[in-house]
């Protein structure tokens, strides 16, 4: 079971996961930088999942789809991506609109207090 996940050889199954998870940051980093959706990030991050083990695989005699290691390659690189795109596009949002947010953490933001969105008060203001 081991073998199949880590290909017989942990050095390459390191190398591969971290090239290819530096690949998954810049798919999730340039779908948020473009405004895509989130989707667009996790599609890239399948198919390098799927790179990543036919590289073990031709490299190493890993099984190519050997469910267990397609499962958590497909974890790592789903993740690492998700995570970049929200990173990105918290970051997009606060440098881009700082009068409209503000950053709450690093993934997160919110309205500045004071700002209306949707323009509820002034419509309620202007019937009363």
């Amino acid at each position: 079971m081991a073998e199949a996940i880590l290909s017989k050889s942990v050095p390459v199954f390191v190398i591969l996961g971290l090239v290819f998870g530096f690949c998954s940051w810049l798919a999730g980093q340039a779908a948020a930088r473009g405004w895509r959706s989130i989707r667009v990030a996790l599609g890239y991050a399948v198919l390098i999942a799927l790179a990543d083990r036919f590289l073990l695989f031709a490299l190493r005699d890993a099984a190519l789809l050997d469910p267990a290691g397609l499962v958590i390659a497909l974890a790592m690189f789903l993740s690492v991506s998700a995570l970049a795109f929200r990173w990105n596009q918290a970051d997009m949002m606060v440098s881009q609109y700082p009068w409209l947010y503000e950053r709450t953490g690093p993934l997160s933001w919110r309205p500045v207090p004071g700002t209306d969105f949707g323009g509820a008060s002034d419509a309620r203001a202007a019937t009363d």
